[in-house]
């Protein structure tokens, strides 16, 4: 089969009519009529049948479909190439981040990123460590933004800023103008709890576990953003990375403190593009103000 082939399939399947695929396709009926009959003649099955004035697939058909849409999932990044090469853009800039870092940091960065580098088009998505430095690998991304280091042997992790973890609690749990809150005194208190392997998470539930007596978990979530809104709608205590903390009426450091780094992840034979080197610079900022 042709790709001309699959496309006048697809058509036909999203419109159910032979002069609507032809319409969207933007070619004449009849030439959309014969890629059909070309295909069916070379399956050596129908593809559709007329049923009540439409184009109805065939079961055949239907089993083709995922086949179908795996071609198109495939030809998407050429299209995208295609587009930036005729438009004259300059390549992707392909950033990620670990969720915490996704709320406020990197969007805010990317923002002033396109105030500088408007031409340059960016791709974002947020994902666990393990994922963004497999992405990094793979070359799928540029730079990724993590609250921990991988210690891989072929990143760099830089760091660009650090924080404290900190205390998130109800309105009227910590006193006023409290300045931190002593890691003692979470003994037998109600906490929120993040499940999965998080670094941070597996750090502190070694120090509280050593509490006594041990501070109570009943409910667990899956990032830290969900932790921040448990709290804010008065289920418990939290303790979460300063990014998430950042804004919260009842926050507060640990004491002693227990320190987090913001890093950047990049490949260590990758060579920075200005755009890159900008974005960087400009995380490093944001970052600071945030914390």
């Amino acid at each position: 089969m042709r790709l001309r082939h699959l496309e006048v399939i697809q058509a036909i399947l999203q419109t159910g009519h032979l002069g609507t695929a032809a319409e969207w396709l933007q070619l004449p009926v009849g030439e959309v009529d014969a890629a059909l009959k070309d295909a069916e003649q070379q399956l050596g099955f129908m593809l559709f049948a007329s049923v009540r004035g439409r184009l109805q697939a065939t079961r055949e058909t239907l089993e083709l479909q995922a086949g179908i849409a795996q071609v198109y999932e495939a030809l998407e990044p050429v299209q995208r190439l295609a587009s930036r090469l005729k438009h004259h853009h300059a390549p992707p800039l392909r950033a990620l981040c670990t969720p915490p870092l996704a709320n406020q940091l990197l969007p805010q960065s990317i923002a002033a990123l396109r105030r500088r580098f408007q031409d340059t088009p960016c791709n974002l998505s947020s994902q666990p460590t393990r994922e963004i430095i497999r992405s990094l690998l793979l070359h799928e991304a540029d730079v990724g933004l993590s609250l921990h280091d991988p210690e891989h042997p072929q990143i760099r992790s830089t760091v660009l800023a650090q924080g404290k973890l900190q205390l998130l609690a109800p309105h009227g749990w910590l006193k006023p103008k409290q300045k931190y809150i002593a890691l003692q005194d979470l003994a037998g208190q109600s906490l929120i709890g993040l499940e999965g392997q998080d670094p941070l998470s597996r750090l502190l539930d070694a120090k509280l576990q050593a509490l006594r007596p041990s501070p109570v978990v009943q409910t667990h979530v899956q990032t830290y953003q969900m932790m921040r809104s448990m709290v804010e709608a008065g289920e418990g205590l939290a303790v979460v990375d300063p990014f998430t903390a950042a804004g919260a009426q009842g926050a507060c450091p640990l004491s002693p403190p227990i320190t987090v780094n913001l890093y950047a992840l990049t490949l260590k034979d990758a060579v920075a593009s200005p755009a890159l080197n900008a974005l960087i610079e400009i995380i490093t900022q944001k970052a600071e103000a945030l914390l």
